[in-house]
């Protein structure tokens, strides 16, 4: 078997193809991974990834292409780096790093980002495939190294990615260079990046597209130049373009004449008043009109001129074309001006050539050097462009341009008429002729377009003798052909008759050089016009060159000359590099001809132009030393001054650029070998004089030019000692000590007075550091530092207020440092300690600190790492002794500057900050334990010591200010750490030597620990944070610095001993901080301190409560800012708790951190809520547990104080304002009425508690009224008004009880919807902590109901499980990872039943409390229980009643929540059955009141639920409780039950008689048309009462009237009129559905006879039977979640909760009756209420509703559609007072076994219920259930589902004093009734009802005549509500150990 083999070579390779691993120990690959190999056998190779190094593998050889890498630390720690070119390395890193960006970029939507960034990837793979095919010029890399430089940094920019400091385009290893170098470096990228460089130089491309014309027809010329209308001139030489006859270009073939480029426009140019002038010449007839005729000859003829401003063109888009208009002029004769005419808009001057006239032209600025343009715009040039140059030198003449061109602009002419009677059409031509007469062919240039000519031939102006033409040639007349050559201007008559003949009447001439050699001078010249008819005369040139050629040089005697009227005006400008015009130069050039003339020639060279000097410069300079060498005695001082003004000329900027040709004439052409004796000579005499001159200018001017002077002192003396072999050097030494001599005096002088004096010191010291190299070329290295060190040494130390001086004396330094001279560690140690004695002179003073921070980043630049260790290390001494502390001192100042509002990028140009700190670590860096030893021993004093140690932590905690460098400067603050903790690493001796025991500083140690907190806390060292490969690459260079930083931190914590009290509880929030940091290796380090500032504050206290608060109060801020995770907390926990195990405060150390634990779940939690955008409930339920939480365990009152606003504000965002005024009266609750001065406080002002207080109880109050929770506000109301009356503030008294008015006005007029109650229960670890496990009850939104609630819960957890049951879960759901969700609807119980109860309290009003304060809730589920009787199932139905008990009342300060406790109670049948009938009773009581009152608009209601009772009772409704509970075997099994069969009996008599009063009811207002229904009804009544055995009724019952207690029935002053008819008349109610009046129960259609089932149809006009009228509650008990099913919800299973089965989630094929409901008429259901369910609807309830508390859907629909009047049943009110409603009878006999009396005494009712303990007395829900053999198999009993006594009714037990009864809803499907309900839908042939979205209402239909209530037919009377007979003390009340919150305003405790 093979071995594995270790590879020697094959290190390092890029996957070519994809592997998936499936071998074993494979490793999968992916194209492109580069890949580490490490072994290698028969063809396999085993290694790693290399950016997942930790995952080892084999995979196949063929896969991988190998690459050449260099390997460092070879072994088992090796590391490879790729040899490959470093910038192909970084390119392939940085595509890496930005694919995974870049497809985030994709799911964060950023799509204008990814494109791009997509290119520039797909951009810079393509330029890294030219580079690694290595066939690119070494001048091409170049340019694709810089793209591809340019596209990172792009890229890395976008991104956010780190800045890379580069050095020609590589990477730099920060390790490598200085950091002072480094941040040079990143500080170039950065400016260069921010501020780019301005560009002075500027160039026009213009290219001419075509001219556009409707009259064209002759070809065209086409002029552009540049033009300065301040000026009047023209800047630029012109572009010439010509044109064919239909306005294209002639030469199309040839781009260079269709485009040019203006060059060398400087920036000043680029203004408003510098424009492109266009003029356009046609060639062709006289006159543009003429017809055409036999003559030939074409002239040039004006067309048009445009204008366009150049400065436009700065912010034009550069791609389109411009469209010129074109003018033309009104006067031919204004032809020469008509571009200034446009440009000044003299309109009446020219108009517009024609109407489509317009000339498209591409015009574009560029900007830059001319040979970076060529790069840059390749295919312009290679294309071919003219150039059109600037006239006259560009801004900066270059030496080496040769140029000599002659600018000639014809101006104008004066001319006779020569006889003839009109003007003349002069045409001139010019020629060019050499000095033997012939024409210079060529060399006539009109523009830069075409190439030059023989002659050319200006235009003709019609019969014009004063043509003004202004046109400019130039003739580039080579200079060896100037002399002698002439221009002659020939002026002809062009004739307009037939043959067009043009007559030649006089010429004119000038010569181009005069006879002295100087050329024609610039200017205007009028020369003279000789006359000339023939032109034989001007072959011989000869003849006409004797005669004068311009006027100003005739001689004064030819008058006759003078005084002729014909002249032609020019203006020449020549511009020439070898020709001059100046005289003087000429007689200095040519010295040795006139060797008189030498003295004023040498006098007049200052007053040249310094153009014409550069020119002749090696001439001059030739000349200057060979007059030296000849006459030095005599002229020595007068060529020494020429020198300097020629060296002083050379710094102006125009002529700065000759400086290479002066320097190079000192190389190669100087031959003065003797100069250098009298140029030492006169310099000293300059020197020595300095002293005592008064005028010091000149003197100053000769050392400005030191530089070039000793230049050639040094030339001079070399050649010379070339040529003699060295002699006279010790004579040449001397003189040279003696002038340093001479200088040093100079410069030693302090002459305060004397300011002249300083002024030449400071120029000498500018140029004196140019000196060196020149002195290196003769002296040695140290020979010339002496002269250095002696010279700047004898300099002035003591520094002068504003003295210029001190800031040269500083810039003459930072030359030196930067000089050739300083770079030679030689010299470097002569030249250091003058250096550093005149720096640290300046940082003491803090002045010029640009400048020192400049000379110590060269300084410490210059201290390599490959220099001799023993010379480094002396310097560094040096460095330390003199400027380390002022260094410090000087970072401490510059960085605590305030920086200017605007500065918001670093670093600033003159903010040195970050230079001095990059001197500071470069110093840092180069010390080394020696350094540090001596730098620690240096100090006499222990304070000095402090001091140091305290100014170098402050400036480390400056360093690390995440403002200290630019964002992305990542690579420079990485350095900056590893240098800090270093040294930190060194100075920790010292604290712990110097600091400890008896000398202990706590400021020192205090700072330190400061200094190390920032340190790991810093952003940039979260490697959290960064990209797996940028923290491998940080962990191998530097390490994981925070642990490292950690480590320290203990172990000097360690060493304090008992000086650790200091820092208790101070370093608690600091170090809690550094724990928190996700580093496990730090966390595990830190934690224990925690445990050993709890011991030592035992020790000192005997607890650590100071610890507990600390560690509590820093939590809260710190998780809030994102720090701590769950793992933290947990670590937290294990390492303290395992820390205290063995000692004795064990147990309180364990509180503690319980307690800080539980704070932390808390505070994760809220975290992570918070992080949500919207506001939901949890959100809220996290902010009300860790306010709690605040509250109750750890009594922090001020935090407290500030979640309740959080709350607040969160309960305002939602809009819940209920809520929001409770939270806020938490915090009302804390203050007093008083005038105790609070401080300013979150966003309250600083104000009295009464004024605090006053402000919170309005806004409350505002709230509570936003809220409708105007009961509440009222209360608050009088509050604040009793204080405003006590201080007799009648203003705020009046407003207060105003609002409180109004609230009453709100309550009576605005209706208050009744929200549902939801209960929630949380189960599984995966919830936060205050959730997990529990059960809330929670108050819906507005209209929102079990679906819409359901859903939203499911939206606030998605990933939670709804539970399909309502059954407890058991443990493993309980403590399973995931997350599940019981929710179902729950009814309040309400505890003010004394308001509910009370007769003539509106319905307004019974509503809010019939859901507010409530902090009880109940939900119902029916069972059987025992064998179940299928032929009556009532015997064996049973209630199964949970009560639930909340921590709080809602509504509260949240809008759910938990569950305290809950009770459950089980029902009898007997009492379930009781409760349905006291039910129905209760229903047929407020019907019949409400027809009474007149508050129903029609009988129907009334009329249905007579119909369902008195039917269902026929059928055998009452007749199945008859068989079930009286019959004798249940009263022998149950004798107990015996007051409750007598109470079930005394209710169905009473149901019997409220029958019979309701029949007489109905029969006054029934209509004629019901009139058989209604017969038919008591025919069934007479039948019901004879199935019950009912022949008379018992006195007592017979006695006993229907009473209104409060006197007669009233309609209520609060009452409103008929909802359904506005001007009070009864109407027709218009339904959205045929189940308009739900009842307290349903009955099924077949209760009801086909005739009488018809009569009701037909009369209601209802599509379906009436069984739908009454809605009943479905029970809870199968589903939380799930929603109603296709059954009727009058149908619930009767079998157990073991055979029903889950139900399941909402059926959208629900049944038609179910989907025929509108949202507010369903019945309203506890498990399967939908959103657009009716069921959920709230019911507004009657004046007779005393029975119900809260929204009942019991209640009939009419309480839904009608509002009621208040009315009542009186025992007093005569028959006359009630109009004829109903007489008065006796109250009913009271009956003492109440089902609430014998539930709270009788043993056997406690035995039945589940509960062990004696539970209260309360009211259970009534429950309907359904019997799925009940319709299908009994239709005798059919008739029980509507008659009150069904399975189906409520199972509701009523309390003697009124009990609360709550609906609860259930309904499970039935296919019987669903198809008897389609069957008597289809018998009625009816619709089925349409979805609740696609009905409409009806309109209202005003009640027909038959159906008028009649008010004067009495009624027999009724028996009275049950309610005002019982005794009023049965009322249940909570227990005493389960106290309910008080009613508001509630009062919390003073914390």
């Amino acid at each position: 078997m093979n071995m594995w083999i270790p590879t020697e070579n094959e290190k390092y390779g890029v996957v070519l193809v994809s592997f998936r691993g499936t071998v074993q120990h494979g490793l999968p690959l992916e194209i492109g991974d580069t890949v580490q190999i490490l072994e290698k056998c028969e063809g396999w190779y085993r290694g790693f990834i290399l950016k997942n190094p930790n995952a080892k593998g084999i995979f196949p050889c063929s896969y991988i292409h190998l690459k050449n890498a260099h390997i460092k630390n070879k072994g088992q720690f090796e590391l490879v780096v790729p040899t490959e070119d470093s910038v192909i390395t970084e390119m392939t890193s940085t595509l890496r790093d930005w694919g995974a960006m870049w497809k985030q970029l994709f799911v964060k939507n950023e799509g204008d980002l990814f494109h791009r960034l997509w290119h520039v990837m797909n951009e810079i793979l393509d330029l890294r495939r030219q580079v690694l095919v290595g066939h690119l010029t070494h001048d091409r890399m170049r340019d694709v190294k810089q793209h591809i430089t340019a596209r990172l940094d792009w890229g890395n920019e976008q991104l956010g990615l780190d800045l890379v400091p580069r050095r020609e385009f590589s990477m730099v290893d920060p390790d490598e260079i200085s950091v002072t170098e480094l941040y040079r470096l990143m500080e170039h990228r950065h400016r260069k990046k921010e501020t780019p460089s301005p560009v002075s130089t500027h160039h026009l491309f213009v290219h001419l597209k075509s001219l556009m014309s409707s009259n064209l027809g002759e070809e065209l010329e086409v002029f552009f130049f540049i033009y300065d209308s301040r000026e009047c001139k023209p800047l630029s030489e012109r572009f010439f373009v010509k044109l064919n006859k239909n306005g294209l270009p002639k030469f199309p073939e040839k781009t260079e004449r269709q485009s040019t480029l203006f060059v060398d426009i400087g920036s000043g140019d680029l203004r408003k008043d510098v424009y492109i002038v266009v003029h356009i010449i046609r060639i062709g007839r006289m006159g543009a009109g003429e017809k055409k005729n036999t003559c030939n000859v074409q002239y040039r003829r004006p067309y048009g001129c445009a204008v366009v401003c150049i400065a436009d063109l700065l912010t034009s888009d550069s791609k389109d074309d411009h469209l010129l208009k074109v003018y033309a002029c009104n006067t031919e004769s204004d032809w020469s001006q008509i571009h200034e005419n446009i440009i000044k808009k003299v309109n009446s001057r020219y108009n517009l050539s024609g109407s489509n006239t317009g000339m498209a032209v591409a015009l574009q600025l560029l900007h830059g050097d001319i040979e970076q343009l060529r790069r840059e715009y390749l295919v312009l040039f290679t294309r071919g462009v003219s150039i059109t140059k600037k006239l006259g030198f560009s801004d900066v003449i270059m030496p080496g341009e040769m140029r000599n061109d002659l600018y000639v602009t014809l101006e104008k002419g004066e001319f006779e008429k020569g006889g003839k009677s009109v003007a003349r059409n002069v045409e001139v031509t010019v020629y060019a002729l050499d000095a033997d007469g012939q024409i210079l062919k060529g060399f006539v240039a009109v523009g830069s377009g075409e190439p030059g000519g023989d002659e050319y031939h200006t235009f003709v102006l019609y019969h014009n003798n004063s043509p003004r033409w202004a046109e400019l040639i130039k003739l580039p007349i080579p200079v060896d052909m100037f002399h002698g050559s002439h221009v002659r201007f020939e002026f002809r008559h062009c004739s307009t008759k037939d043959k067009g003949e043009k007559k030649l009447f006089g010429f004119s001439f000038v010569p181009l050089m005069q006879e002295d050699g100087r050329t024609l001078p610039d200017g205007t010249h009028e020369l003279i016009v000789h006359k000339c008819e023939e032109n034989a005369s001007l072959q011989d040139c000869a003849r006409y060159l004797k005669l004068p050629f311009s006027k100003s040089n005739l001689p004064g005697n030819n008058q006759t000359v003078k005084g002729s009227k014909e002249s032609l005006w020019i203006t020449s400008f020549l511009c020439s590099t070898k020709l001059t015009q100046n005289g003087d130069m000429l007689d200095l050039l040519k010295w040795r001809a006139h060797p008189e003339r030498i003295s004023d020639s040498l006098s007049k060279l200052k007053e040249i132009d310094g153009s014409e000097i550069v020119k002749f410069l090696q001439d001059t300079l030739d000349t200057l030393f060979g007059i030296l060498d000849e006459s030095s005695q005599r002229y020595s001082l007068k060529v020494f001054d020429c020198l300097v003004h020629i060296i002083n000329l050379l710094q102006d900027s125009k002529f700065q650029h000759f400086k290479p040709v002066m320097d190079t004439y000192i190389e190669s052409h100087f031959a003065g070998a003797l100069s250098y004796r009298d140029l030492i000579k006169v310099l000293k005499w300059y020197v020595d004089r300095i002293i005592e001159a008064d005028c010091q200018e000149h003197i100053r001017q000769v050392l400005q030019a030191t530089e070039y002077i000793f230049k050639y002192i040094i030339q001079s003396r070399w050649l010379f000692a070339l040529a003699t072999g060295g002699q006279n050097e010790e004579e040449f030494r001397c003189c040279m000590h003696e002038l340093f001599m001479s200088i040093s005096f100079f410069l030693s002088q302090e002459n305060k007075s004397s300011q002249p004096i300083i002024q030449t010191q400071t120029v000498f010291l500018q140029s004196f550091p140019a000196v060196y190299g020149e002195l290196l070329k003769l002296f040695t290295v140290r020979e010339v530092a002496a002269f250095v060190r002696e010279t700047l040494g004898s300099l002035p130390t003591a520094s002068q207020a504003d003295c210029p001086l001190e800031a040269i004396k500083l810039h003459c330094i930072a030359k030196t440092v930067d000089s050739e001279l300083y770079t030679n560690p030689e010299s470097r140690c002569i030249l250091l300690p003058v250096v550093l004695r005149l720096l640290q002179a300046h940082m003491q003073e803090q002045k010029d600190l640009v400048m020192c921070a400049h000379i110590l980043t060269c300084m410490l630049s210059l201290l390599k790492k490959e220099d001799t260790e023993l010379t480094v290390s002396e310097e560094v001494d040096l460095i330390v002794e003199s400027v380390l502390g002022v260094l410090l001192r000087t970072v401490l100042e510059v960085a605590n500057r305030p920086h200017p509002p605007g500065s918001t990028l670093r670093p600033q140009i003159q903010d040195v900050t970050g230079e001095f700190v990059s001197c500071l670590l470069a110093l840092l860096r180069h010390m080394k334990d020696r350094h540090y030893q001596q730098l620690l021993q240096s100090f006499t004093s222990k304070n000095d010591l402090r001091d140091f140690l305290l100014h170098i932590f402050t400036v480390f905690r400056i360093l690390i200010r995440p403002e200290m460098f630019p964002k992305d400067w990542t690579v420079m603050r990485l350095v900056t750490n590893n240098i800090i903790i270093t040294t930190v690493l060194y100075l920790s001796d010292a604290l712990r030597k110097d600091f400890l025991n008896d000398n202990f500083d706590y400021k020192v140690w205090d700072s330190y620990f400061c200094l190390s907190v920032i340190f790991i806390n810093q952003p940039c060292l979260q490697l959290e944070t960064y990209s797996a490969s940028k923290r491998k690459k940080i962990l191998e260079k530097y390490g994981d610095m925070r642990v490292m930083m950690g480590c320290e931190i203990f172990s000097m914590w360690q060493n304090l001993g008992e000086h650790k009290l200091n820092f208790i509880p101070a370093m608690i929030g600091p170090f809690l901080e550094v724990t928190l940091v996700p580093q496990p290796d730090l966390r595990n380090v830190m934690i224990p301190i925690f445990h050993d500032m709890m011991d030592w504050e035992q020790r000192r206290s005997g607890n650590f409560k100071q610890v507990e608060a600390k560690l509590i109060d820093k939590l809260d801020s710190l998780m809030s800012e994102g720090k701590g995770d769950e793992t933290y907390r947990e670590l937290f926990n294990s390492i303290l708790l395992k820390k205290i195990e063995r000692e004795t405060w064990r147990e309180s150390g364990i509180s503690l951190i319980a307690t800080v634990t539980r704070l932390m779940e808390r505070l994760l939690d809220y975290r992570d809520c918070m992080k949500m955008g919207e506001v939901d409930g949890k959100k809220i339920g996290c902010t009300v547990s860790l306010l709690n939480f605040y509250k109750t365990e750890l009594n922090k009152e001020e935090m407290y104080i500030r979640y309740i606003h959080k709350l607040y504000d969160l309960h305002l965002k939602a809009q819940n304002y209920t809520e929001a005024s409770y939270t806020l009266l938490l915090y009302d609750e804390l203050l007093e009425w008083s005038e105790r001065p609070l401080r300013e406080f979150l966003s309250y002002p600083m104000q009295s508690e009464w004024q605090r207080k006053e402000n919170l109880h309005l806004t409350i109050i505002q709230n509570f009224d936003r809220g409708k929770c105007w009961e509440n506000g009222i209360i608050l109301c009088r509050e604040l008004a009793d204080q405003y009356e006590s201080y007799y503030d009648y203003r705020n008294l009046s407003k207060m009880r105003m609002m409180e008015a109004s609230f009453y006005d709100k309550i009576m007029d605005q209706q208050r919807l009744e929200p549902e109650f939801f209960r929630v229960g949380f189960y599984g670890k995966k919830f936060p902590f205050f959730l997990r496990n529990k059960e809330f009850v929670c108050r819906g939104h507005d209209y929102e109901r079990l679906e819409a609630f359901q859903q939203r819960m499911l939206n606030e957890f998605p990933h939670a499980i709804a539970m399909q049951h309502a059954n407890q879960p058991d443990q493993t759901i309980y403590q399973a990872e995931a997350q599940y969700l019981q929710i179902y609807a729950v009814t309040p119980i309400p505890d003010s039943q004394d308001v509910l109860q009370r007769d003539g309290v509106t319905d307004n009003i019974k509503s809010f409390y019939k859901v507010n304060n409530i902090w009880r809730f109940r939900y119902d589920r029916p069972f059987h229980k025992g064998t179940k009787d299928k032929e009556n199932e009532f015997k064996s139905l049973w209630v199964e009643r949970t009560t639930l008990m909340l921590v709080q009342s809602l509504p509260g300060i949240s809008r759910w929540f938990e569950v305290e406790r809950r009770e459950l109670v089980e029902v009898s049948p007997l009492e379930n059955a009781i409760e349905v009938i006291e039910n129905k009773n209760l229903q047929l009581r407020t019907l019949i009141t409400q027809c009474q009152t007149r508050q129903m608009q029609n009988i129907n209601p009334l009329t249905m639920c007579l119909n369902g009772v008195i039917d269902a009772a026929v059928n055998g409704g009452l007749a199945r409780y008859q068989e079930a509970f009286f019959v004798k075997d249940y009263i022998m099994n149950h004798p107990e039950d015996g007051d409750k069969i007598g109470r079930l009996r005394e209710l169905m008599f009473e149901q019997a008689h409220i029958l019979e009063f309701g029949l007489a009811v109905h029969e006054k207002f029934v209509p004629q048309d019901m009139r058989p229904l209604h017969k038919k009804l008591v025919d069934q009544f007479h039948l019901m009462k004879s199935s019950l055995g009912i022949q008379e009724f018992p006195t007592s019952v017979r006695a006993s009237p229907i009473h209104f207690t409060n006197g007669s029935p009233r309609t209520g002053r609060n009452s409103a009129p008929n909802i359904m008819s506005p001007e009070g008349g009864a109407r027709v109610v218009a339904r959205h559905s045929p189940l308009s009046y739900p009842a307290v129960n349903r009955y099924s259609s077949s209760s009801l006879s086909s005739q009488a089932s018809n009569e009701v149809s037909n009369i209601t006009g209802q599509s379906e039977s009436s069984d739908e009228v009454f809605n009943i509650q479905p029970s809870p008990s199968t589903s939380s979640l799930s929603s109603n099913h296709s059954a009727s919800p009058n149908v619930t299973s009767s079998a157990p909760s073991s055979a029903r089965g889950s139900p399941q989630l909402s059926d959208k094929h629900k049944h038609s009756r179910e989907n025929g409901l509108s949202p507010r008429e369903r019945p309203c259901s506890a498990i399967y209420p939908n959103p657009l369910d009716p069921t959920q609807r709230p019911v507004h309830h009657t004046a007779g509703d005393a029975f119900l508390p809260r929204s009942d859907p019991n209640i009939s629909t009419l309480d839904k559609v009608v509002k009621p009047a208040v009315c009542t049943w009186s025992l007093v009110t005569p028959l006359s007072d009630l109009n004829g409603k109903c007489p008065p009878v006796p109250p009913r006999p009271p009956y003492t076994g109440s089902p609430a009396k014998t539930r709270s005494q009788s043993p056997v009712m406690a035995s039945r219920s589940p509960q062990k303990s004696a539970a209260p007395p309360f009211t259970p829900s009534p429950t309907e259930f359904h019997s799925s053999g009940l319709v299908s198999n009994s239709p005798v009993l059919s008739g029980s589902y509507s008659s009150g006594i069904s399975s189906l009714s409520r199972c509701s037990v009523s309390e003697a004093s009124g009990t609360e009864t709550t609906p609860a809803d259930h309904a499970l499907p039935n296919s019987a009734s669903s198809g008897s309900d389609e069957l008597f839908r289809r018998e009625n042939k009816t619709p089925p009802p349409y979805s609740i979205h696609e009905r409409n209402p009806r309109r209202q239909v005003p009640l027909p005549p038959c159906l008028a209530i009649h008010t004067n037919i009495d009624a027999p009377p009724i028996p009275p509500k049950p309610h005002q007979i019982r005794r009023q003390d049965t009322e249940p009340r909570r227990p005493d150990q389960f106290p309910r919150p008080r009613p508001i305003p509630r009062k919390v405790s003073q914390l």
